[in-house]
């Protein structure tokens, strides 16, 4: 199912995102977020801006020897503003994603340089959220995950359905962790068998 941005994927695998992300046989993508979609507001405002007033520039350009000319530079000033406020941050957002698994916490972000981080589940020792009243409306807010390692704390921006985000990544954390706790008892009653 699929709400907005927010793919709740059922613990089923991807094989998609097992490919680019390299996800191990058993592991079952749980959530698989991009920022919330109110990011690509301004984009989109600036997209209609630009256009309209690109296209009245055109058209309301001064006929004469210069008009091809002031038209060009009103298409090219149009162009670099649109690429560069509308273009660059839907990309970033497209290539944004949280991606929650029985395992880990996988964060990709990027478009020309890629950055990735993954956390494991038993390393995850907190996680909180917070939401100011646009984002209660909005229905997202920023996640806050304390981890143990080198790097400690990860702040997401603009998480869709925080507080639902942030229960399902509580809820994995305690069945990695029952998980893990029921398999060193199995590796325990089997040598004591011998």
């Amino acid at each position: 199912m699929i709400i907005g941005e927010l793919a709740f994927a059922g613990a089923l695998p991807c094989h998609h995102l097992r490919m680019s992300m390299s996800m191990n046989d058993d592991e079952k993508i749980v959530l698989d977020l991009h920022p919330h979609w109110s990011q690509l507001v301004v984009p989109a405002v600036v997209l209609v801006v630009v256009c309209g007033l690109a296209g009245y520039g055109i058209a309301a350009a001064p006929h004469g020897s210069a008009h091809q000319i002031v038209q060009w530079v009103i298409i090219g000033v149009a162009v670099v503003l649109l690429v560069w406020f509308t273009v660059w941050p839907y990309l970033r957002w497209v290539t944004t994603r949280y991606v929650l698994t029985t395992d880990r916490l996988i964060l990709r972000t990027g478009i020309v340089a890629r950055h990735g981080r993954d956390v494991p589940l038993n390393r995850v020792n907190d996680v909180s959220f917070s939401e100011n009243l646009l984002e209660r409306m909005l229905r997202s807010g920023t996640l806050v995950i304390e981890s143990a390692g080198e790097r400690g704390q990860i702040t997401l921006a603009n998480v869709p359905h925080v507080e639902h985000v942030q229960r399902e990544l509580y809820r994995m954390v305690e069945d990695n962790q029952r998980r893990h706790a029921s398999f060193g008892t199995n590796v325990t009653a089997t040598d004591d068998e011998q």
